[in-house]
């Protein structure tokens, strides 16, 4: 086996190491990990465990797992790190250091595996504050309806046209005036109007680059429901590129939306590029006035593998023509969470509400949110 070969052989097997122990590694940040490693001196000690965690480790609270795991298998330290925290269903993973010994593969378990849960009021509330990244192929699709309930919640807002309405703020003049020709000129029917409530225009942008794919299905899924309660929503997806999802998702089978997104979005699960996402979307659809006037929501942990000053200049351009912007960021929900990701840093000024995204309760919470959010509410 070439040199070169053997290296991203043991990439990948650590990458599937820190999985089983916890950690959210999927190919997307394999692939990151291994571009990181071309750029440095692989005899340099220091320069490989700096280069993997900052590809590898999405969370703070990841840092001492990450430390362990890393002695572990590349200097075979005798350290037994702490075991992943789990579902009390679930088994208990094996220390980082058994999972070391493993030279093979293993073999791929069924996702969807596993007894069925039964949706009563006990199974909705277990599933409302599990995590997405925990949920069975089984769990997800039990959750779909409670996903689109939630979904159907759009942000409203006052029309400029005023209707009939008898709880109305003001007089409809020109309707008194001809009633009031019935009574002899006296205006005994004093009829009012008011501004019709129409739903705002939504515009959501979703993160499907490889640290967000333990994430993806879900969100999605929550995505295909809003595109699904009328006009004025666009969707949209990036990685190191913007996809538009709209046309994708407009379909009533939440399967076939999802088949077809993952087909469309070409570099799903790969790299992040917030910034550039961000100046194309800003560049090609801003010039249409899609975000003028609209609530935008952007669901993305914030890891920008690039320069994380073009994240806030273009967030700056985005919050400038928005009503307000949302920023979903699933790695929120873990109490422990800090937003250290350079592009988290850089867009959080130019963000009106920053929320967790990473289970059904979240959603509610986002839900609420976004039906009496007002304009330059402070995050």
């Amino acid at each position: 086996m070439a040199a070169g070969d053997a290296i991203v052989g043991h990439v990948v097997t650590f990458g599937r190491v820190l999985h089983e122990a916890g950690l959210e590694v999927g190919p997307g940040r394999v692939a990151d990990a291994l571009r990181a490693l071309d750029a440095v001196d692989l005899e340099r000690r220091e320069d490989v465990y700096f280069s993997l965690r900052q590809t590898l480790v999405s969370r703070h609270d990841e840092l001492e797992l990450f430390d362990r795991a890393f002695d572990a298998w590349f200097l075979r330290a005798p350290v037994l790190p702490p075991a992943r925290a789990r579902m009390p269903e679930q088994v208990e993973t094996s220390a980082v250091v058994d999972l070391a010994d493993r030279t093979q593969p293993a073999g791929d378990d069924d996702p969807d595996s596993g007894d069925p849960v039964e949706l009563g009021a006990s199974g909705q509330e277990l599933l409302r504050d599990k995590d997405f990244a925990e949920l069975s192929g089984d769990e997800l699709r039990r959750l779909r309806e409670l996903i689109a309930r939630i979904a159907r919640a759009r942000p409203q807002r006052h029309s400029r046209r005023r209707t009939a309405d008898p709880r109305g703020d003001r007089l409809d003049v020109r309707r008194m005036i001809r009633r009031s020709l019935r009574t002899g000129g006296d205006p005994v029917e004093r009829p009012f109007r008011a501004r019709k409530e129409v739903p705002r225009k939504l515009v959501v942008l979703c993160d499907v680059s490889g640290s967000m794919d333990s994430y993806a299905r879900a969100l999605l899924l929550f995505l295909h429901a809003v595109v699904g309660t009328g006009r004025g929503v666009e969707a949209f997806a990036f990685g190191t590129r913007l996809s538009r999802l709209t046309p994708d998702l407009a379909t009533r089978d939440p399967d076939a939306a999802l088949a077809r997104c993952t087909e469309a979005v070409v570099d799903w699960g790969s790299g992040t590029r917030i910034g550039a996402s961000l100046r194309q979307f800003n560049e090609v659809y801003g010039r249409r006035a899609l975000s003028r006037g609209a609530i935008v929501l952007i669901v993305s942990d914030g890891w920008e593998r690039e320069d994380p000053e073009l994240v806030g200049r273009e967030m700056a351009r985005l919050a400038r023509a928005a009503y307000a912007v949302v920023w979903v960021n699933p790695l929120k929900g873990n109490p422990q969470y800090q937003p250290l990701a350079g592009g988290m840093r850089a867009a959080l000024p130019y963000v009106d509400r920053f929320l967790p995204g990473h289970n059904l309760r979240s959603l509610e919470e986002l839900a609420a949110v976004l039906a009496g959010i007002e304009r330059r509410h402070a995050a």
